[in-house]
């Protein structure tokens, strides 16, 4: 798998703005990815290094308009926790 696909995309929120505080980064990944894949994606493309990853899914869910049903896609997180002294500069300046 390429290591440039595995991450889609970094999640700006309240709450990874916090997790930042914490050297923690919020990741949208690929689904069939996993946390060995997506720890040598992070240390190859932005040249840290990783002391920990945790996955999680978030469901799709049921949203209604007028009479039809419809269901959201489903988001794969990854939670990024970096080495003391590792900073990732491309999401600070956010």
């Amino acid at each position: 798998m390429n290591i440039y696909r595995v991450l889609r995309r970094p999640i700006i929120t309240e709450k990874s703005a916090f997790l930042k505080e914490q050297n923690k980064y919020v990741f949208e990944v690929l689904p069939g990815a996993n946390k060995h894949q997506i720890r040598h994606a992070v240390e190859k493309i932005f040249k840290v290094e990783v002391a920990s990853v945790n996955v999680l899914t978030n469901a799709g869910e049921v949203r209604r308009l007028g009479r039809h049903k419809m269901l959201t896609s489903s988001i794969k997180k990854a939670i990024v926790t970096l080495k003391k002294g590792n900073k990732i500069d491309i999401i600070e300046g956010v």
